[in-house]
């Protein structure tokens, strides 16, 4: 009897090819969106060993692609070992069922909007951020039902790339119905997450305490700053998409004013409407952010667009009313002319480096600079009697003067314009203020 040779149990590692067309209506080339795709498919754990790319002025309706790409696209999958054909486009359900059927399976064929999804069901920790991928999977299912719904069970089974669609399910269901009534109770859930969420947002609001969201490119640096600031361990990884639920964190500042900072999930370009939709609730948080640090990666190539980007969706969700500080990470990776570069480009911005901790003082001077707006010195003659309000002002305001008189504690400090109104009844003129001198 032959020796035992052991073998690996590790899952294969899927080989892709990539497919892109220019319709020279993008403000990215078709090489840097295609760069990006292949940095999505590699977060997803497959490699790509090809690319195949085409001009055309509109997409050919059958295949997206023209008939002798298709052509060159059956022939490398026959004669190669790919798993996978990635578009980086967005296909119709009867392109993707045409595209599957010519090249036979068990290759897959998905789309940029399946792939997300893919890495979203991956990186999905929280009850609200599982909920909303499944939302986003069965909304985007749906209508590829037909083509498609047979073609998920088997590679439910097989496992691997664009396999993680209907997370949390005991089984998929093919009847269209079941479906229907699966996405009503998902939204059903998340509006009540939504308005849980939306309460604890107001309950900061009401409560006067300065709200700052992270926002910004996918893995611009959103988790490792908000680690540095905040002294938290929040996951933090040099991959797409590491961050899919808001974490929220408290901050006090030098002067004493407490603060909170969020982080949220990062855009990308091409995101799809309906991922935008199902996490809107997610979203709320930089809705109602008092401020919002717009972070990008200062090292890459495409910075400009990618800034470009989260404005743009920023206004599509009605987030960029907020004041915003434009913060731009990793300069400890830029040359000395590299940076002045950026300087001269972005004079408003802040320059930091999250991993080292470098520009992290300035950032949180502008922060506090912003949050002071509307403070004004307040003198007040506070009742004993009005303990959780002394407690409020020790905690919220700047203390300049304090003295205990017959009346009560006769006081002077600098406010925002929350505590302004809580002292309002309370306000005495300056010349009141006794000294110890």
């Amino acid at each position: 009897m032959g020796r035992f040779v052991p073998f690996s149990t590790a899952p294969k590692v899927e080989r892709a090819i990539l497919v892109g067309v220019d319709h020279g209506k993008s403000d990215w080339s078709l090489e840097e969106s295609m760069d990006e795709l292949e940095r999505l498919t590699q977060t997803d754990g497959a490699e790509v060993f090809m690319r195949i790319t085409q001009k055309l002025d509109a997409p050919v309706p059958k295949t997206f692609i023209g008939k002798g790409k298709t052509e060159e696209l059956v022939s490398l999958v026959k004669n190669t070992d790919a798993d996978v054909v990635i578009f980086d486009d967005e296909l119709t359900p009867s392109q993707q069922s045409n595209l599957e059927k010519l090249l036979g399976e068990p290759v897959k064929v998905i789309d940029r909007t399946a792939l997300i999804l893919d890495i979203f069901g991956i990186h999905a920790r929280t009850k609200e951020g599982r909920l909303q991928v499944q939302l986003a999977q069965l909304q985007y299912v749906l209508p590829r039902l037909r083509g498609m719904w047979s073609h998920l069970v088997g590679e439910q089974t097989r496992g691997g790339i664009g396999s993680r669609f209907g997370q949390g399910e005991s089984q998929l269901e093919v009847d269209r119905r079941l479906i229907r009534k699966r996405i009503s109770t998902l939204k059903n859930e998340l509006k009540q997450l939504g308005q849980r969420r939306e309460i604890q947002s107001k309950s900061r609001w009401n409560s006067g305490t300065f709200s700052v969201s992270l926002v910004g490119y996918t893995n611009a640096g959103k988790s490792t700053l908000l680690n540095q600031l905040t002294g938290a361990d929040v996951y933090a990884k040099d991959e797409l998409f590491a961050t899919l639920d808001p974490t929220t964190r408290a901050l006090s500042l030098d002067e004493g004013r407490k603060i909170v900072l969020t982080d949220t999930v990062g855009f990308i370009q091409k995101l799809p409407t309906n991922l935008i939709e199902s996490f809107k609730s997610t979203l709320i948080e930089a809705q109602e952010a008092d401020l919002l640090l717009l972070v990008a990666d200062a090292t890459d190539k495409n910075l400009s667009k990618e800034i470009a980007v989260v404005r743009s969706i920023l206004k599509d969700i009605e987030a960029d009313k907020s004041d915003q500080v434009l913060v731009l990470n990793k300069v400890d990776l830029l040359s000395e002319q590299e940076l002045q570069m950026l300087k001269a480009l972005y004079p408003d911005a802040v320059f930091i480096s999250a991993q080292k901790g470098t520009g992290i003082n300035g950032l949180l001077h502008k922060i506090q600079e912003i949050a002071s707006t509307g403070d004004k010195v307040v003198s007040a003659l506070i009742p004993f009697n009005k303990g959780a309000l002394v407690k409020s002002v020790h905690e919220r305001c700047q203390l300049l003067h304090e003295q205990y008189v017959a009346e009560g504690l006769l006081l002077s400090v600098k406010a925002d314009t929350y505590m302004q109104a809580l002292l309002e009844p309370y306000v005495i003129s300056e010349d009141n203020i006794l000294t110890d001198e």
